[in-house]
């Protein structure tokens, strides 16, 4: 490490990966409910895990968003981080609040705890993603200005870079946005309305900011390729990402009752929003291509080039395959949507934060790289996490598409129920997927704990 304060980075990325195992595992409890139905029921309704399942996907990729910019932005800032201590009490506080919601989501029904924690004050509490109650919310919004407040004395003080700014305005987005989730209109249709506000701007917003900008930090880092050629790549994958993302939020109000016009602004510019993501991979590639040296880190390299691909597919490719309005016409809810949204969310942002850890972590810890041994075992989780992934993605489509026929376009729809009967083979293997999953999350962690052997000092590396 440059600076000593970077150090606060290594806590949010231990929460972050401790929480994304967390999150397999609910994972697979769910897809084991969608076979046995009365599995672990009633201590944990089907409900109550998927609620767990989403709500720790978007904290621990909170973490990880947080770790990668207290790593980062002292690093092109030129300087110490505005406060460390405050930085690791912001940790506390909010590994402390996450921890005590997912109990309450476990230990006590919705209902009673949405009286418990004040939804009759100020309603917020129900709707999908945001099912946090009021008190984690309003810790949410402490957490978050306070970090802003730290990693933007950090930048105003010293040295200004597209990356770190275009970082910090991600980062000022995710939150300003957030404060959406605090408003909930008895209108069902303006619930709806602003409800994407959060989670589309979010996803398909300011999110791909922080992206962008933790892959170009990394590609310098790893290619040598001179920065002003990675700032013009950066600019142009975030311009396109905001063009196509802000205004495709309109593919989401084809059916809420939002006015007819949405229907086209929506499908055209959706249909655009694969651009930015082959863009990415394209940068990630020809950056890696021109590299000016050969990175002894092998395994972040390979993160790095697998998070534009994945992104590209699942974000991308995935995307569009059902955002036209008369195709979304029939797929809007089916298993197609989870396809869309496992691959997406894997490759845009699960795997950005762990090519961030890759990187940073041997730095936090003495040498520029870990051992052959550690980085073969990493590899290794890569592509069993990632090729899991991708049959995961195949397995949930080929449902969606039987789903779609045998529900809403056969001459004799099925009802729902009857129609997740004959989709319970691809549930099978969506589950056997699953399982290679966490064995791949599980030697990826394992591999931080391989003896050092040949890993290469910083010192020995740098001469």
């Amino acid at each position: 490490m440059q600076y000593k304060s970077q150090a606060v980075a290594k806590p949010y990325f231990i929460a972050a990966i401790a929480l994304f195992l967390a999150q397999i595992l609910f994972g697979l409890i769910m897809g084991l409910q969608y076979l046995i139905g009365d599995f672990l029921f009633p201590y944990i309704p089907f409900n109550v895990a998927r609620m767990v399942h989403t709500n720790l996907l978007i904290v621990w990729l909170l973490f990880g968003f947080m770790g990668a910019a207290y790593y980062l932005v002292p690093e092109e800032s030129e300087r110490e981080l505005h406060s460390p201590k405050l930085a690791m009490l912001m940790f506390w506080v909010f590994l402390v609040a996450g921890a005590l919601t997912i109990v309450g989501y476990l230990a006590v029904p919705y209902a009673s705890l949405a009286k418990l924690t004040g939804n009759d004050i100020l309603e917020t509490m129900g709707r999908e993603f945001l099912e946090q109650p009021l008190p984690t919310k309003l810790g949410i919004v402490v957490v978050a200005l306070v970090f802003l407040f730290n990693i933007s004395m950090t930048v105003l003080k010293g040295r200004k870079t597209s990356i770190s700014l275009v970082m910090l305005a991600g980062l000022w987005g995710l939150a300003v946005f957030f404060l959406f989730s605090f408003y909930n209109p008895s209108n069902l249709v303006k619930d709806k309305y602003y409800w994407w506000w959060v989670v589309h701007l979010w996803v398909e917003g300011v999110w791909e900011l922080i992206l962008g900008a933790m892959l170009a930090f990394v590609l310098i880092k790893v290619t040598g390729v001179d920065r002003e050629v990675i700032e013009k790549w950066l600019y142009s994958i975030i311009a396109m990402s905001l063009i196509t993302g802000i205004i495709g939020t309109g593919h989401h109000y084809y059916w809420i009752g939002a006015p007819e016009y949405w229907q086209w602004w929506g499908s055209v510019f959706s249909a655009l929003e694969p651009i930015p993501f082959f863009m990415m991979t394209v940068f990630a590639f020809n950056m890696v291509n021109r590299r000016r040296k050969d990175h002894p880190n092998r395994a972040a390299v390979l993160w790095a080039l697998g998070t534009g691909v994945m992104a590209f597919l699942g974000a991308g490719v995935w995307g569009f395959l059902h955002t036209l309005a008369p195709v979304n016409y029939y797929t809007h809810g089916t298993q197609i949507t989870a396809a869309h949204g496992h691959m997406a969310f894997y490759g845009a942002y699960a795997m950005v934060v762990i090519t961030m850890i890759s990187y940073t972590m041997p730095l936090m810890r003495g040498r520029l790289a870990n051992s052959n041994r550690a980085q073969v075992m990493e590899m290794w989780s890569f592509w069993l996490m990632t090729v899991s992934m991708v049959f995961i993605t195949l397995f949930l489509t080929a449902a969606g598409i039987l789903q779609v026929w045998l529900q809403r376009v056969a001459s004799s729809p099925l009802s729902f129920m009857s129609t997740q009967d004959q989709l319970a083979i691809f549930y099978w293997l969506r589950l056997g997927s699953g399982v290679i999953f966490l064995i791949g999350l599980g030697l990826y962690i394992f591999s931080f704990f391989a003896r050092a052997g040949d890993a290469e000092p910083v010192a020995e590396a740098s001469t």
